[in-house]
């Protein structure tokens, strides 16, 4: 089974089984796909981290791509230019928003070399035939769905550049992604991507050394360069990505792995552990005591992110401590007691989502879960290659001396937390998100339907979520008003989305004895496909 946000993607992966890959085969393939027909998402000059567990002897490890900070970054680079915090903790808002848009905003680009690295490790299918679905729909084109129509109008949200603007950016991209009036494409409305069929052609044939080292590094930096980037060949050339161990944890039978930081998955994990002292199905589901719990986890995870979590190379991550079930304890017990946890912002300011998803189990049984972005997408579109650039530097935080601070060669937080959950030694939930700083909060609701609710792996990407990565709670309109109030008599402050879905854009396969069960998150385009 294969599931992503692109029907595009979906097809491609199932397809690629079908002809005999597995499911690192699938995964890659898929992936290339996504970086076409949802540009924004991702692409080959994202970041990301992919989840890899073998049927056949068990092995499991994390390929892991954060994009570093070029050579060029300094801690206190932007220090003069703060302006404020998201809410959400997704970013800062700086003068001039030279860490949000434009060629300043890019980081070294990672998915590529991490593609090939997984294909290196364990792939089956030659190289090339991995990139003939996205090379076909580039150079034949694709039309605007729904949900890349949407994204690609989202106006400004806490102070960050508006969808609609990354895309008319640079000439390149304006030509790709907008009509002649400026405006983005309307659904129905066709793109065709020769320049990026062109590239995706080259790696094709050459392998990923022509991006990182060939005529292709060699354009890119050349771009930079004129336009006062940070990205030099140099950077380019000495990339490569991370092989981990998963974190684990247990939490009521299950066996729990998923990423390391600066990845999402000790939050996750952390969460996980906070709430198994709780009996939720006894609160039920979404009711004011379940909200008020779940949101307190997610605060107090929050605190300890902000606190602790970067890139390991960088800041010493308390791992061991985060993930014991003697901080849990201690967490739960100041939940239980009413106390609510303050979570600082620099300055308060909806969440954000810039990111996607792919699931696949192959015929053995094997999975893979990865996510893999763009982050704020920078808006820049080298002319003549036809990809849009990370736009990583957005996340950083400016001020130095912290957890999250600049450094050259240093990968940012990402709450992206691929998982992959066991029962009885087998795998059993194959899992992830797109959704910024909510992906760990859609992922762990998604987790509680299934395990403390009982849910299928539709129904669990389907059930109305909420999100507390501040002092306030969002929630998405289908969670009852009557629950809301019920927060609001107790202090809590409450955000209501005027949308159904939201707080990520969970993706899933659930493993059962009468199948593979897929669930594409119904606020996507996506599906599910057996194969």
């Amino acid at each position: 089974m294969v599931v992503t946000p692109q029907p595009e993607a979906t097809e491609c992966g199932a397809e690629i089984i079908a002809a005999g890959g597995n499911a690192v085969d699938a995964a890659i393939a898929a992936a290339f796909v996504q970086g076409v027909v949802d540009p924004l998402m991702c692409g080959i000059a994202g970041f990301g981290s992919m989840a890899v567990w073998q049927a056949a002897d068990g092995a499991h490890e994390y390929v892991d791509f954060h994009a570093p900070a070029p050579a060029a970054a300094r801690p206190d680079m932007w220090e003069d230019l703060i302006e404020g915090e998201a809410r959400d903790g997704y970013g800062f808002v700086l003068r001039g928003r030279v860490n949000d848009i434009g060629y300043r905003s890019i980081c070294v680009p990672a998915s590529l070399r991490a593609y090939a690295t997984a294909h290196e490790r364990h792939g089956r299918m030659p190289w090339a035939e991995l990139l003939s679905h996205a090379i076909g729909w580039a150079r034949g084109g694709w039309v605007v769905r729904p949900h890349v129509h949407g994204w690609w109008s989202i106006p400004s949200e806490m102070g960050r550049t508006a969808n609609s603007e990354r895309i008319a950016h640079t000439p390149a991209s304006r030509a790709l992604y907008c009509r002649e009036d400026g405006t983005p494409k309307q659904v129905g409305d066709p793109v065709r991507n020769p320049d990026l069929g062109a590239v995706l052609e080259t790696i094709a044939r050459d392998g990923a050394d022509a991006f990182y080292t060939g005529d292709i590094a060699a354009a890119i930096a050349a771009d930079m360069r004129a336009n006062d980037g940070l990205i030099t060949a140099e950077d380019l050339a000495s990339y490569r990505a991370r092989i981990a161990r998963p974190i684990e944890t247990e939490y009521r039978g299950h066996r729990v792995t998923t990423n390391r930081p600066p990845g999402g998955g000790l939050m996750l994990a952390e969460m996980l552990n906070i709430l198994e002292r709780f009996d939720l199905s006894a609160m039920g589901h979404n009711s004011a005591e379940y909200l008020r719990t779940v949101a307190e986890a997610m605060k107090w995870a929050t605190i300890d992110k902000d606190r602790h979590i970067g890139d390991p190379d960088f800041v010493e991550v308390p791992v061991e401590r985060l993930l014991s079930k003697a901080h849990a304890a201690a967490l739960a017990e100041r939940i239980r007691s009413g106390e609510k946890a303050e979570v600082p912002r620099f300055s308060p300011a909806g969440p954000s989502r810039d990111t996607t998803q792919i699931c696949v189990v192959d015929r053995d049984g094997s999975c893979v879960s990865m996510t893999h972005s763009l982050g704020m997408p920078s808006g820049v579109v080298t002319e003549g290659l036809g990809f849009m650039y990370n736009g990583c530097m957005g996340v950083f935080d400016p001020r130095p001396g912290r957890a999250g601070s600049i450094a050259p060669g240093k990968a940012r937080f990402s709450s992206i937390c691929p998982t992959i959950i066991f029962r009885d030694g087998a795998p059993r939930l194959v899992i992830g998100a797109p959704g910024a700083t909510q992906i760990a909060m859609g992922v762990l609701q998604a987790v509680l339907n299934v395990i403390d609710f009982g849910a299928s792996m539709s129904d669990a990407v389907a059930w109305p979520r909420f999100s507390a990565t501040s002092d306030m709670i969002d929630v998405t309109n289908r969670i009852p008003h009557g629950v809301t109030r019920a927060l609001e008599h107790e202090g809590y402050e409450i955000v209501r989305s005027p949308t159904s879905y939201g707080i990520a854009w969970v993706h899933g396969i659930l493993l059962t004895d009468d199948g593979p069960q897929g669930g594409a998150d119904p606020a996507t385009d996506g599906m599910a496909m057996s194969c």
